[in-house]
C-alpha cells in the first residue's frame, strides 16, 4: 500500500474489503477511487477485484545485505549467475513445450470439429452441421468460462496489461500462480478451438510469465521448494528479470519470432532494461525456437494427428516477388493512415464495450457465464450462416483437382454448398481456424480468389466479433483479431489498387494487418520484426516500416494505445514514461505538504510505538531518524535511512527486543537474522503477538535500515522526480529539506507511486486542471 494513508482511509478500506468484491460498484474508471493525493487503490486483475501494492525493486542496503555481499565467495557469485542462465533456459524450454501442446490440442480439436461439419455439409445436411459446430463451440466455451469464473478469475483476458504493470512496479495478486497458469492453458485451448475471435498470443505471454514466476520462487505458494539456491531469487528485483524472460518467450512461442519476442518485451512490457537482461531474454527465445522446431519436425511424420498441417502461426509470403516503385508509396501511405484511424476507432469502441461488459459482470458469476455463451452462439451462427450469402466461384481451369475445391479442413478453395468444380470464397475464410484464415487471406499469386463482397462481409464481421469477444470471461488475445481485421481491408485496398500497382494482394493484406496493429497497439520496432519473421520476406521491410510509422503517428493523434486504455480501466497505477508538462509547475515539497505528516522512528525505538504505528497505518516504509548533538548548534536530527514494514514485522515475530536503549553489535544481528529472513514477506501486524512487558522494551533499527535510500530535495519538480522514480524502479522516494537546522524537520515527506500519478495530483491541486485542459485542447 502507499505510505500516506490516514487511519480514517484505512478504516474505509477495511469496510470496502468486507463487501463482496464481485459486487463492487465500479464506475469511471472501472474502479471507484478515493479522490485524495494518496489512495490505496483497488484494481481489476483479470476479472477479479484485488487490493494491490507496489514492488520493492530497490536494493535494500542494510547491514545484513552488506555483510552478505562482502562474505560471498567467487564460487557463490558464479553459482548465482549460472542459476540465472539456468532459469532462463528452463523458462524457454517449458514455454516451448506448453506452446506446442496448446497448438497441438487446438489444431486437433478444431480440425476434427470442422471435418465433421464439412462431412454433413457435403451431404446437404446443413442443419445437422450447424448444430454440431454450434454445440461443440458452446461446450468448449462453457468449459473455458467455468474454469475462469470459479477457479482463476485472474486468467481472463490476455494478461499483458497486468504483466506490463508488474514490470512497472505494481504487484498484481494471484496473477502468476499455478492455478492461473493451468486455467490459462486449458481455457485458451477451449476458447480458441471454439472458433471465438481471439488468439492464443496474449495468453501465451501470460503463461510464459507464470512459468518464470513459479520457477523463480520454487513452485506454488503452498508447495514451494525451500532449497537455498532457489532463495537467491526470493526478491522482487530478480523476479522481475525472470518474468521479463517469460513474457518474451511467450511472444516467441506465439509467432515463432525470437528476435520479435525480445523486442516486444523491450518496447511494450518492460519498464526497466539492461544489457544482461537482453542477453538472457534472447537466450530464452532461442531455446523456445529450438523446442518448437523439434516438435514440428517430429509432427511432420503424422504422429500428432492434424497438427503439422496447420501448426504454429507462420504466414509465409516469400514465394512472391516484391517489386514496388515510387508510385506505390501512395497506396502504402493510405494503408498507414487507414490503420491509424481504424486502430484508434477500435480502441475507442473497445473502451466503451469493456465498460458495458463491466456492468454486466457486476451481476455475478452467472452473468459472466451467460455473456460468454451468448457470444459463442452468435459467433457460431455467423461463421456457419454467412457463407450462404456468398456466390459460388468456378475453379480456375489451370488449377489441379486436388487444389480446387480444397479437400479436408484446409486450403484456399472451400467447396461448402457449391456444385462440383466451384468454391465458396467466404467459407474459405470463415469455416476454418483463425490461423488458417490468416494464411488464406495472406495467400499470394491469387488475384481473383476473393470477391469484394466476401471480403467486406469478413471485415465487418470480424470488426463486430473483435469488439464483443474481447472482455468475456475466457483467456483471450488481441493480436489475431486485429490481424484478421487489418488483413481484410488491406486486401480490399489491394484489389482496388490492382491496376495501378505491382504489389501482390497478399502483401497488401500483410501491410493492412501491420497497420491496424500499429494503429491500435502503437508498437513499431517489435511489430516490424515480428511481421518479418512471420512472413519470411525481408523485401517487405522498407514499406512495412513506413506503414508502421504512419499508423502509429496517426493513432497517437486520437487516443492512447489499447493496453494503456485497459490499464486505466482496470485501475492499475501504471507510471508513464513521459511526465505531463504541467508537472514542471509543482515541486515534490508541495506534494509532501498536502500529505499527512510523515511517520518516523528513532534509531532505537520502543516496541510499543512500533506496534502502535503498524496497527494504525498502512505505510510500507518509515524514515529512521537519529538525534545528534552538534557543537555550537545544538541537537540536530539526521536521516539514518528507511526501514520497511516487512522488516519491522520480522523484528516483532523474532522477538528481537532489548531491555535497555542501546546499539547492538554486528554479531548480535547476524545471530538472529539471515539475508533469507530479510528477503521474506512477513504477513500482517494482526498475526504478531506482543505482551505488555515486551511493549516497554526496545529495538535497535539501525542494522535493518536501508542506509542508502533514493532521496530528492524538496525543490525538485514533480516531472523530474517522476522520471527518476520510474527509471530506477522505486517504491519510496524520500523528500529532504533544502536547508538544515535545529528547527527544520529532517524529512519533508515520503512519495510513492500514487503520489506521482496525474489524476491524484490534479485532485489535490485543482488549479493545475486548467493547464491540463488547455494541453488537451491543443
Amino acid at each position: 500500500m502507499t505510505d500516506a494513508t490516514t487511519a480514517t482511509n484505512t478504516e474505509d478500506q477495511t469496510n470496502q474489503q468486507e463487501r463482496d468484491p464481485e459486487n463492487n460498484s465500479l464506475h469511471q474508471p472501472l474502479l471507484k477511487r478515493n479522490r485524495t493525493l494518496s489512495s490505496s487503490p483497488l484494481a481489476l486483475v483479470g476479472t477479479k477485484v484485488s487490493y494491490i501494492e507496489s514492488l520493492d525493486y530497490e536494493i535494500n542496503e542494510n547491514d545484513l545485505f552488506k555483510h552478505d555481499w562482502r562474505t560471498r565467495s567467487q564460487a557463490q557469485v558464479l553459482q548465482y549467475v549460472f542459476l540465472k542462465w539456468l532459469l532462463a533456459f528452463l523458462v524457454g524450454l517449458l514455454t516451448g513445450v506448453i506452446a506446442t501442446l496448446i497448438n497441438l490440442a487446438v489444431e486437433n480439436i478444431a480440425g476434427y470439429k470442422l471435418l465433421a461439419t464439412v462431412y454433413y455439409i457435403e451431404r446437404e445436411r446443413y442443419m445437422m452441421g450447424f448444430f454440431l459446430m454450434t454445440g461443440v463451440n458452446f461446450l468448449l466455451t462453457l468449459m473455458a468460462t467455468l474454469l475462469v469464473v470459479f477457479f482463476a478469475p485472474t486468467a481472463a483476458g490476455p494478461g499483458i496489461p497486468e504483466i506490463k504493470a508488474y514490470l512497472n512496479g505494481v504487484d498484481t495478486p494471484n496473477m502468476y500462480g499455478a492455478s492461473t497458469m493451468f486455467v490459462k492453458i486449458i481455457g485458451s485451448i477451449g476458447a480458441v478451438a471454439a472458433g471465438l475471435d481471439l488468439g492464443k498470443e496474449g495468453p501465451l505471454v501470460h503463461i510464459g510469465a507464470c512459468i518464470a514466476s513459479l520457477l523463480g520462487q520454487g513452485g506454488p505458494d503452498n508447495y514451494r521448494i525451500r532449497w537455498k539456491w532457489i532463495r537467491y531469487f526470493n526478491n522482487d528485483r530478480d523476479r522481475r528479470d525472470i518474468i521479463t524472460c517469460g513474457a518474451s518467450s511467450g511472444v516467441c512461442a506465439a509467432f515463432r519470432a525470437p528476435v520479435g519476442g525480445v523486442l516486444f518485451a523491450l518496447e511494450e512490457v518492460a519498464t526497466w532494461w539492461r544489457s544482461a537482461l537482453l542477453w538472457r531474454t534472447f537466450f530464452s527465445t532461442a531455446v523456445v525456437v529450438v523446442v518448437l522446431r523439434a516438435f514440428m519436425e517430429y509432427c511432420k511424420s503424422g504422429e500428432c494427428g492434424l497438427f503439422g498441417e496447420g501448426g504454429l502461426i507462420m504466414f509465409d509470403v516469400s514465394g512472391v516477388s516484391v517489386n514496388y516503385h515510387l508510385v506505390d508509396l501512395i497506396p502504402v501511405t493510405v494503408i498507414g493512415i487507414i490503420g491509424g484511424v481504424l486502430g484508434s476507432l477500435y480502441n475507442y469502441a473497445l473502451h466503451k464495450v469493456l465498460r458495458l461488459y463491466n456492468l454486466i459482470n457486476e451481476k455475478g458469476k452467472l452473468a459472466k457465464i451467460l455473456l460468454s455463451l451468448s457470444v459463442s452462439l452468435f459467433t457460431s451462427a455467423c461463421l456457419y450462416g454467412l457463407p450462404f450469402l456468398a456466390s459460388c466461384t468456378p475453379c480456375d481451369p489451370s488449377a489441379m483437382d486436388s487444389e480446387c475445391p480444397s479437400k479436408g479442413r484446409m486450403g484456399n478453395f472451400k467447396k461448402f454448398n457449391c456444385p462440383k468444380g466451384h468454391y465458396n470464397d467466404l467459407a474459405t475464410l470463415l469455416l476454418t481456424t483463425n490461423d488458417d484464415a490468416v494464411r488464406n487471406i495472406f495467400s499470394t499469386n491469387t488475384p481473383s480468389e476473393y470477391h469484394v463482397f466476401s471480403l467486406f462481409i469478413f471485415f465487418v464481421l470480424y470488426c463486430i466479433l473483435g469488439l464483443f469477444t474481447f472482455g468475456i470471461a475466457v483467456p483471450s488475445g488481441l493480436f489475431l483479431p486485429i490481424i484478421l481485421m487489418g488483413s481484410a481491408y488491406g486486401r480490399l485496398l489491394g484489389m482496388v489498387m490492382g491496376p495501378y500497382t505491382t504489389i501482390d494482394q497478399g502483401l497488401f493484406a500483410v501491410l493492412g494487418a501491420a497497420s491496424l496493429m500499429a494503429g491500435s497497439m502503437r508498437m513499431t520496432v517489435s511489430l516490424c520484426v515480428i511481421f518479418l519473421e512471420l512472413t519470411n520476406n525481408l523485401l517487405l521491410l522498407p514499406i512495412t516500416m513506413l506503414v508502421l510509422l504512419i499508423s502509429k503517428s496517426v493513432g497517437d493523434c486520437f487516443n492512447p494505445s489499447i493496453y494503456e486504455i485497459i490499464l486505466e480501466l482496470k485501475g492499475l497505477p501504471f507510471l508513464e514514461a513521459h511526465p505531463e508538462p504541467w508537472m514542471r509547475n509543482i515541486t515534490v515539497g508541495e506534494l509532501a505538504d498536502v500529505k499527512p505528516p510523515v511517520v518516523t522512528f528513532s534509531g532505537i525505538e520502543k516496541v510499543g510505538r512500533i506496534v502502535e504505528v503498524l496497527r494504525n497505518t498502512t505505510h510500507n516504509a518509515f524514515a529512521v531518524v537519529d538525534n545528534t548533538m552538534v557543537p555550537t548548534v545544538g541537537q540536530m536530527s539526521e536521516v539514518h535511512g528507511l526501514i520497511l514494514r516487512a522488516h519491522l514485522l520480522l523484528v516483532l515475530k523474532k522477538k528481537w527486543f532489548l531491555q535497555e536503549r542501546r546499539r547492538t553489535e554486528e554479531w548480535e544481528v547476524r545471530e538472529k537474522f539471515t539475508w533469507i529472513d530479510v528477503a521474506e514477506r512477513w504477513g500482517t501486524i494482526e498475526e504478531v503477538a506482543v505482551t505488555k512487558e515486551e511493549m516497554e522494551m526496545y529495538v535497535d533499527l539501525h542494522p535493518l535500515t536501508n542506509t542508502t535510500p533514493y532521496t530528492v530535495v524538496e525543490t525538485m519538480s514533480v516531472a523530474k522526480a517522476l522520471v527518476q522514480f520510474r527509471q530506477v524502479g522505486l517504491r519510496h522516494m524520500l523528500v529532504l529539506p533544502k536547508y538544515h537546522g535545529p528547527s527544520v524537520p529532517p524529512v519533508v515527506g515520503i512519495l510513492t507511486r500514487q503520489d506521482l500519478r496525474a489524476h491524484n495530483i490534479l485532485s489535490a491541486f485543482p488549479h493545475l486542471k486548467k493547464s491540463h485542459a488547455s494541453k488537451k485542447g491543443r
